[in-house]
């Protein structure tokens, strides 16, 4: 216990027990208000629950038990959530503490990468910015991708770093092996947003690697089959399982876990296509592009939602690239200034430029990505500025460092609409004696540098800081969140619906988890007269759907029954959110949008004959067709409707088929 609290050797007394009180406060940020949001996205709790029921759903991420269809993500977080979920039971705690807990080893590895080439200081200001930055806290606490594939990331970087620094040729071959791992990982958790830190990887061990450049290479090429390796497993078991025994590959137009990859989760990001919006198209119910990130160009990541998730320090990490490119220009080839540089600035202008200019589907939480290079960036330079203190550049460096954050902070709190937004006077009144002070604080004013740079670093983190802990404290439901107390146009607490193609799952805000049937069998409880499928009631600025709940009789009546799946619909919102309601297996006939072939006439005819599927709910955005006509969803709609009679259970069109 005392060696733990202790450190290394190496380290001040001080850093240990420093780092323990910046885990802990992590912990406590992410997980003190964890059930409020109750199962958050739906879309993909209903894939944990069906995991908890079929293993074969669990290893494809089958959005029902009965293994219909798949959810349009690589399953690696669903595999830990599902696995939480088999260990402590299916519920809110369960499904998204191992999102928060993530969040907590993201910054413990943040912290040891950037403490290895910048001190044990600008590690502890890194993880704490990257802790408290509102994409951060929002991600951390929810049940996308996107929580794992940050972890897998920042975990790539460290070993990076940990090659770099090794000390002999196999123990950097192991450490870039270890790096090309993670990002495989991460591409069988969101494809290929995965991949954009690759070059930053290469570039840096190319420059500051120990070995020969012909070594470089090869390690490189190593790392690079680790990649592939990690990824390429589960791509070549999805290929060869046969397909009548597997479900269909949601998203994906051939029934392909890498036509997926390329086409609506990859090419169709880029350019946009294949069943992905514009990025520049209009949001539900808001601003023109803010539900999808608003229109192409360098402004995008400044601008309204995303601006507010990640932008705070977002001026001060691209000046402190270019001061610590401009201190290490004449450093050997291994600098460690300069690595860092490469890296973590690699890292942000990549997938920033990328986030920038991609014209498909894209969200303002996907620039969660981003944190930890914005957070590195910012310690280590600034920690490298502060150790050339004596020099007026350095302080002048750090003085914009400081005013840009100020200024920018001030900007965005002026266009919130949250309450405490006041902040921004506070930030603005205490920024400018101490910009004053930084170039000022040389000789005998060295306290007046001092004192300036504890105000301008609280002042810096102050904005960012406000709103990560209002995110932190809020319930946030559907697949486009936003971050702090008042929900933003597009997307909030309980906004629009999984990945933003229209439509919401979210709960109620504040809403405790729906209680799954257990022994008892006694169906969950749901808020009386809520409809299913229409326009429900709405959680503050959610978006279309947002919050709607179902109905009590449709959802005692689903529960009863003892088929293999309780109902069908046309999409996957519809069928989630009654999965989650009933406890049973709701299957989706065309997926998200209704226009997946998961499931052909003939097939669906057969699954009827058989007695599998117990009722069809029709009409609305509960169970119509969403794929338009000709669609297998479309198809079998009207052959339902005019084979079987219509019942009205709830205000929803329900067909029973086994009578």
């Amino acid at each position: 216990m005392a060696r733990l609290w202790r450190g290394p050797a190496d380290q001040p007394r001080w850093a240990r027990p420093a780092l323990i009180a910046v885990l802990a406060g992590t912990a406590l940020l992410y997980l003190w208000s964890l059930p409020a949001s109750g199962f958050a996205n739906e879309y993909y709790a209903a894939a944990v629950q069906a995991g908890t029921r079929s293993w074969k759903a669990w290893l494809f991420g089958s959005l029902d038990s009965g293994n219909v269809i798949t959810v349009d993500k690589p399953p690696a977080a669903l595999w830990i959530m599902g696995l939480s979920a088999r260990i402590f039971g299916f519920g809110s705690w369960s499904l998204l503490a191992p999102q928060a807990l993530q969040g907590v080893a993201a910054v413990a590895l943040l912290y040891g990468a950037v403490r290895r080439w910048a001190g044990p200081a600008a590690g502890l200001v890194a993880g704490a910015v990257l802790a408290l930055t509102p994409a951060a806290a929002l991600m951390f606490g929810f049940d996308n991708p996107d929580a794992l594939l940050t972890l897998l990331l920042v975990a790539g970087g460290y070993a990076v770093v940990r090659a770099v620094d090794a000390g002999s040729t196999r123990a950097s071959t192991r450490w870039l092996v270890w790096a090309g791992a993670a990002i495989g990982v991460g591409f069988l958790t969101k494809m290929g947003q995965a991949l954009l830190v690759v070059p930053a990887f290469g570039l840096v061990y190319l420059v500051a690697g120990p070995s020969p450049l012909r070594t470089r290479l090869l390690q490189l090429l190593a790392a690079l089959g680790s990649m592939i390796a990690a990824a390429g497993w589960y791509v070549l078991l999805v290929e060869l399982w046969p397909a009548t025994d597997r479900p269909y590959i949601g998203g994906s137009t051939t029934n392909s876990l890498l036509e997926l990859a390329l086409g609506y989760n990859g090419l169709g990001r880029l350019l946009g296509g294949n069943g992905n919006g514009g990025g520049g198209g209009g949001g539900f119910g808001g601003a023109a592009g803010s539900s999808f990130g608003g229109a192409t160009g360098l402004t995008r990541l400044f601008g309204s939602e995303m601006g507010l998730e990640i932008s705070w320090l977002l001026p001060a990490a691209l000046v402190s690239l270019v001061a610590g490119l401009w201190l290490s220009r004449r450093a050997p080839r291994t600098d460690r200034l300069r690595a860092g540089m490469l890296l973590w600035g690699g890292w942000l202008l990549v997938s920033g430029l990328v986030f920038s200019y991609m014209s498909g589907t894209i969200h303002p939480y996907y620039t969660v990505a981003l944190a930890p290079a914005i957070a590195a960036l910012v310690a280590s330079a600034g920690r490298e500025l502060w150790r050339r203190r004596e020099s007026l550049t350095a302080r002048v460096a750090l003085a914009v460092m400081a005013a840009v954050t100020a200024a920018w902070s001030f900007a965005l709190l002026a266009g919130s609409a949250e309450s405490y937004a006041w902040i921004r006077w506070v930030i603005l009144v205490a920024a400018v004696p101490a910009v004053l002070g930084l170039p000022a604080g040389a000789g005998r004013l060295r306290r007046v540098a001092v004192v300036a740079a504890a105000v301008a670093a609280l002042t810096g983190i102050a904005g960012s800081g406000a709103y990560a802990v209002a995110t932190a404290s809020t319930a946030h439901g559907g697949s486009i969140p936003s971050v702090g107390i008042t929900a933003s146009a597009g997307g909030g607490p309980m906004g629009p619906g999984p990945d933003g193609r229209g439509g919401s799952t979210g709960g109620r805000p504040g809403a405790q988890p729906l209680s799954m049937p257990g022994a008892t069998g006694a169906p969950p409880s749901f808020p009386a007269g809520a409809p299913f499928g229409g326009s429900g009631a709405s959680g503050p600025g959610g978006g279309p759907g947002g919050g709607t709940g179902v109905n009590t009789e449709l959802a005692a009546l689903l529960h009863a029954t003892a088929s293999t799946w309780s109902a069908a619909v046309s999409t996957s919102q519809s069928a989630a959110a009654l999965e989650l309601a009933t406890g049973t297996a709701v299957m989706s006939t065309g997926g998200w949008s209704g226009s997946d072939p998961a499931v052909t006439l003939e097939q669906f005819q057969a699954y009827v004959a058989a007695g599998a599927i117990h009722y069809y709910l029709g009409g609305g955005q509960g169970g119509g067709p969403g794929g338009g006509s000709g669609t297998s969803s479309a198809e079998i709609a009207a052959w339902v409707a005019a084979n079987f009679p219509a019942t009205t259970v709830g205000g929803q069109t329900v067909y029973h088929l086994t009578g």
